[in-house]
């Protein structure tokens, strides 16, 4: 099996970035990844004002899928993620929703072990694995790391986890899929700018996906569809998602616009993934059991 190791990374989403790595459709592997601050970051000595910004959430990539065309969907299927021992959470100010709050730069080491991370004595957290950055090559256009959009990249979307199946746009030939930015444990919204950061390795398995045609990332749980949409304003995320989510509902059911609107309105939630980036993240669940859903 492949281990893609991370010294070979992409600090921004484009089509002329030179092929780190190769893997087939079908294909089960491991990417190694570095924390979102490129591991800059080793005791509570080193601040957020302290390291290069420039070189924040860089992605492992890009690694050509053998087989991905313009207009297939590439399925990426996490399948395991493993932590490194230790995990990070800085504030600093202007960071995250109460940045302005936050009067001086402050970095919190928590220890990972045994599937729990120790936040403090009294407080012990289950860990709640999820990948942040996960992307592949826009349609046009240089993209920083740290920006999500169409092509996904930093979508910090909590249901990208362990057993999820992340659906992406394809706009080149091999896809250029890059991934990065692990979190421990993170809730809707990453509110105070970071979840639990840290490297580790990613289990994955890559899958072309012919004769259907996505605009935006999907993603399917155990349980669950996802469309996804990053927008500056929250009413143009949470338009897109819904629209995304209709269409889906009209495709899968044979339902007109009419009762697919209906339905999503009796049956569909909207959910927050983060409002700290550049771009908010949103996203429409609409449950796979009751609607009969699965795939796209």
């Amino acid at each position: 099996m492949q281990v893609l190791g991370k010294d070979k990374v992409i600090f921004s989403f484009n089509q002329d970035n030179k092929v780190a790595y190769f893997v087939d459709d079908g294909e089960v592997f491991t990417v190694e990844t570095d924390d979102c601050y490129s591991g800059q970051i080793k005791d509570s000595s080193v601040l957020r004002p302290d390291i290069d910004i420039s070189i924040m959430d860089c992605s492992v990539g890009p690694i050509y899928v053998n087989g991905a065309e313009p207009d297939d969907v590439l399925c990426v299927e996490i399948l395991g993620i493993d932590f490194a021992p230790q995990g990070v959470m800085v504030t600093s100010p202007g960071l995250g929703v109460l940045g302005e709050k936050t009067k001086k730069a402050n970095t919190k080491i928590i220890p990972i072990k045994d599937g729990y991370a120790h936040f403090s004595k009294d407080i012990i957290l289950p860990l709640t694995p999820m990948v942040g950055v996960i992307g592949v090559a826009p349609r046009s256009g240089d993209i920083h790391c740290a920006v999500p959009g169409d092509h996904g990249s930093n979508m910090d979307t909590k249901v990208i986890t362990v057993g999820s199946k992340v659906y992406l746009p394809v706009a080149i030939k091999g896809a250029l899929l890059a991934v990065g930015d692990l979190h421990a444990c993170m809730g809707d919204g990453e509110l105070s700018g970071t979840g639990i950061e840290t490297a580790g390795k990613i289990l994955m398995k890559t899958t072309v996906v012919k004769g259907t045609r996505l605009e935006r990332p999907m993603v399917e749980t155990k349980d669950s569809m996802y469309t996804i949409a990053s927008a500056k304003e929250f009413k143009d995320g949470v338009h897109t998602a819904v629209e995304d989510m209709v269409n889906y509902l009209m495709r899968k059911t044979g339902l007109g616009f009419q009762d697919a609107y209906r339905l999503l309105s009796a049956t569909c939630d909207i959910q927050v993934s983060q409002v700290v980036n550049d771009l908010h993240t949103f996203r429409v669940r609409a449950p796979k059991a009751l609607l009969k859903l699965g795939g796209i």
